[in-house]
């Protein structure tokens, strides 16, 4: 029967499993909602998050959807996220398929399989899941009773290596779009399913769904390449489709009101360890520093920020409703609210005594100062501070527009060990454009210069520094779109030459930690991120012959992804053949050449990342547009938006100060 638990199949295999925890669910403010909560017009998703569940689960976008779909009436939302390969064979084995953790429902059951990328390397897992669940691999091969398989997140503004697999893709914010989506359903469903003028229900709803403009549906576009450069003529709306409204362009999603989405209002806490055990709350969506390499900056356009009450209001409710005992105040870069000040005295006030910590991710150079991190470690232990130089000489970090000097870095450390800190992590990135050997030597050299600032202001020797570095993928929707990606081999010979370099001063290297992130995943990170529709051959052989968890190195295998890329490349005929690993990844684009991406509109102007792009090689830097003139990227006016910043003259008052005890505690008045 449609809808029912699986679980009574699942339970004998648990005791068979690692982690038999992650597949069981029940976790605290998770929901198992009746399956007919809504009668026949009843709209349910499954929610996948293609990694592990101590991966999955603390991922607050899709935390975030599965609650605000659960607040809808009649529509329900369970969870589910990649298998490991010991349950995998033995779901095979007993004809078992992949379920929910919530209500342990076949994944098949559901309207909509929504399944959520943030990096590329999840593909072979969502196969996993689809073969698991008994979902025909190919869009084309499915029937009116199969999902609707529907992709978001960031990895979503490029859906073509993986337009043969998925019916649809969103990009953009998820909250309107997914209620959205969700009420064309119920209205498909009201009038009893409708096949429309194809005679197809399944065709009939994508139809409705891509007429919206805001749905990428890709059965409903063509493609064609050219046979003398290989590349890209076009993606457009096929005749037909064109005919019954489908858009030439698709448009991103985006929520401009933060404070009137306070999701989620009550986090999970997972019954099993997750790499993050905190509460975290979204302080602001976007960036505008313009940093060239960083997708996340520029396809997350414009800036808006939550307000300090909203904020201050999520905070509080989501402590009581976890218990936990650390906050993330998580956005691209933290310390540049508006009133991020405000924020952390405020809130380290509001938990004076309980040891209720605050923590920032990674913090800019430039945006930090000491009493910001006293109020963040007031009420919490004392950990590391983690700064992001990204590139090692002042040079490249002009190419990229990490404005940022070497001595803005030795100040802030300095001011950083001075205040009583031990520990500084840096991150750096190997193969950014234009680099060269002596580019990425120079991070040795400034990350002695730290161990020497730190000794010297705190009178002590046991200061450490970590120096943490990978290889770079050029990302779609960047002015770095268009750069070559440095080779697997040259980015290990390089990374082999800074560790040599670190340990060469015995007086100081051993102070500096040294974490790396060879070469081979990013290359086939950069074939999956600015691929087209051939790479989904790739994908496909690959999961074929085993390839699962891609982004854990004990599961990635280097030799299978090139491979099976050659066997599948050396299969194409037509104007699709000419093309190998290094055409996607190690060449550069010109100007004029059709991106696979180019028919979703993330907002910003192809012209204005090209002109970024120029200004990259001629070592240009660009300041915020926060604090600046408008710089004409595109995003305010394509999308009918503009910037949301403070401050808003609120405070966080009235407060309860907790940690007074119960006789002592103080109502403060309304500031």
């Amino acid at each position: 029967m449609s809808g029912q638990s699986l679980f009574p199949a699942l339970e004998p295999l648990l005791e068979r499993v690692s982690k038999p925890i992650q597949y069981v669910g029940g976790e605290l403010n998770s929901q198992v909602k009746d399956w007919e909560c809504g009668g026949e017009t009843t709209v349910r998703w499954a929610l996948m998050y293609p990694d592990a569940y101590e991966v999955g689960l603390p991922n607050q976008g899709t935390m975030i959807l599965y609650e605000v779909l659960n607040e809808r009436p009649g529509t329900l939302a369970e969870r589910t996220y990649a298998v490991w390969p010991d349950m995998e064979a033995l779901l095979r084995e007993h004809g078992v398929p992949q379920t929910t953790v919530d209500g342990h429902r076949a994944l098949g059951d559901f309207d909509v399989l929504g399944v959520s990328f943030s990096t590329e390397l999840g593909y072979t897992n969502m196969l996993t899941a689809l073969d698991l669940a008994r979902i025909p691999l190919h869009a084309a091969d499915r029937g009116d009773d199969d999902p609707i398989v529907l992709i978001g997140g960031h990895a979503s503004f490029n859906p073509e290596p993986v337009a043969d697999f998925i019916d649809a893709a969103v990009i953009g914010d998820g909250e309107e779009a997914v209620l959205a989506v969700t009420e064309i359903i119920r209205a498909w469903k009201a009038q009893g399913r409708p096949g429309g003028p194809t005679g197809s229900p399944r065709t009939e709803l994508l139809l409705r769904l891509a007429r919206t403009g805001g749905v990428y549906v890709p059965a409903f576009y063509e493609v064609g390449y050219d046979p003398d450069t290989h590349a890209l003529t076009g993606t457009v709306p096929t005749a037909q489709a064109a005919q019954q409204g489908v858009p030439e362009v698709v448009s991103k999603h985006t929520v401009m009101d933060l404070d009137a989405w306070p999701y989620p209002k009550q986090p999970l806490v997972p019954i099993a360890e997750s790499v993050h055990e905190r509460m975290s709350v979204e302080i602001f969506r976007g960036c505008t520093r313009g940093c060239r390499f960083c997708q996340a900056g520029m396809i997350t356009r414009p800036v808006r920020e939550r307000s300090i009450t909203g904020v201050g209001e999520m905070v509080e409710r989501g402590l009581q409703a976890t218990g936990y005992e650390e906050v993330g105040l998580l956005s691209l870069s933290s310390a540049d609210h508006s009133e991020i000040a405000d924020m952390t005295k405020g809130l380290a006030d509001r938990y004076e005594g309980t040891n209720t910590g605050l923590s920032l991710p990674s913090t800019r150079v430039d945006a930090f100062n000491i009493d910001l991190a006293n109020e963040l470690t007031r009420n919490g232990r004392r950990s590391g501070l983690t700064f992001a130089p990204e590139g090692g000489s002042e040079r490249i970090r002009k190419v990229i527009n990490k404005m940022v000097s070497e001595q803005d870095l030795i100040d802030t450390v300095a001011a950083a060990y001075g205040a009583g800190w031990r520990q500084v992590k840096l991150y750096f990135m190997c193969g950014l454009p234009t680099e060269t050997d002596e580019d990425v030597l120079q991070i040795a050299d400034l990350a002695k210069r730290v161990i020497e600032t730190g000794r010297k202001v705190s009178g002590r020797k046991d200061i450490r520094c970590t120096v943490s570095i990978g290889g770079f993928v050029p990302k779609p929707h960047t002015p770095f779109q268009w750069a070559p990606q440095l080779g697997a081999e040259e980015t290990d010979s390089r990374l082999r030459k800074l560790r040599d370099a670190i340990r060469s001063d015995r007086r100081l290297g051993s102070s500096i930690g040294f974490r790396y992130h060879d070469g081979e995943p990013g290359i086939v990170e950069g074939l999956l991120s600015r691929g087209d529709r051939r790479v989904g051959r790739v994908i496909e052989a690959v999961w074929r012959d085993g390839g699962r968890f891609d982004g854990w190195s004990e599961h990635f295998s280097y030799e299978r992804w090139m491979s099976c890329a050659a066997d599948a490349f050396a299969g194409l005929t037509g104007d699709e053949a000419g093309v190998d690993v290094a055409w996607y990844t190690t060449r550069e684009r010109a100007e004029d050449e059709t991106l696979p991406w180019d028919h979703l509109d993330s907002g910003l102007d192809k012209a204005w990342l090209w002109d970024d792009w120029q200004d990259a090689l001629d070592e240009r830097e660009q300041d915020d547009c926060r604090w600046t003139p408008c710089f004409d990227c595109g995003v305010c006016p394509q999308m009918g938006t503009d910037i949301e910043i403070g401050p808003t003259g609120k405070t966080l008052l009235p407060l309860t100060v907790l940690g007074a005890g119960k006789d002592a505690m103080l109502e403060r008045p309304t500031g």
